[in-house]
């Protein structure tokens, strides 16, 4: 008699099925919030498998993906290991990003204070630097760059400059965004700004070079091996 493993009952692991039903499983593509899990993971070294989500066939769109997260956006995460030994569906980066902290104990302060100071930069950068990068990719690379009234792009850039002086004040004598570790903080924040510079190309746009802190920091973060995994992980078909 063939055994079910214990994510069976989840939709979604019917679009994809699992080689590891043991592992955590990740549904994502490599986009800024998208690596911030499995930069996470990475990090962590936590056992999981990637899933691929495709954009180009409308995977967040399908029934399966809906399953999970109703609001049809990367990442999710379907641990089968989860509170209480029972598997937990969870979506948003941020929360994700919270959980596997709190599973492995690692990236995030054991000091009450600290662990506020590490949520608050992550609150930081879900309600600030991801929306408004965004915008600015938007407005600089995408559609956006087609109207006329630039008002919009220049709202966008001006705080996308507002938020990285933010950034680069607090950086100054610190290592990373809580001081000599990296932490969760960092592996919210810095994927965004590698896009902001790399993939829409809105460096000279925002005036990076004047962020001296935010640029060495970034150096320093995509430096580190488990980043560079991160980065390619879903591999894209």
């Amino acid at each position: 008699m063939a055994t079910t493993h214990p994510l069976a009952d989840f939709p979604i692991t019917r679009r994809w099925p699992p080689r590891h039903p043991e592992r955590l499983q990740l549904y994502s593509l490599p986009t800024p919030n998208g690596v911030k899990v499995s930069i996470m993971l990475e990090e962590t070294g936590l056992p999981y498998e990637p899933h691929m989500v495709s954009f180009d066939r409308q995977d967040q769109a399908t029934p399966e993906f809906r399953s999970l997260n109703p609001y049809g956006k990367i990442p999710a995460i379907l641990d089968p290991d989860g509170p209480g030994a029972k598997p937990l569906a969870l979506f948003e980066s941020g929360a994700i990003l919270l959980y596997l902290a709190d599973k492995t104990g690692q990236l995030m302060p054991r000091d009450a204070a600290a662990r506020w100071h590490a949520t608050q930069w992550l609150m930081f950068q879900m309600g600030g630097v991801g929306p408004m990068f965004g915008q600015v990719g938007f407005f600089h690379k995408f559609a956006g760059k087609d109207f006329e009234d630039k008002r919009p792009r220049d709202r966008y850039v001006a705080e996308a400059r507002r938020l990285l002086g933010v950034l680069d004040g607090h950086l100054a004598g610190r290592a990373w965004m809580l001081g000599d570790e990296v932490s969760i903080a960092d592996i919210a924040i810095f994927p965004w700004v590698r896009n902001l510079v790399g993939f829409y190309g809105a460096g000279e746009l925002v005036g990076f070079d004047r962020f001296a802190n935010v640029r060495r920091v970034l150096d320093a973060f995509v430096a580190r091996p488990a980043v560079q995994r991160g980065l390619a992980i879903p591999a894209r078909g």
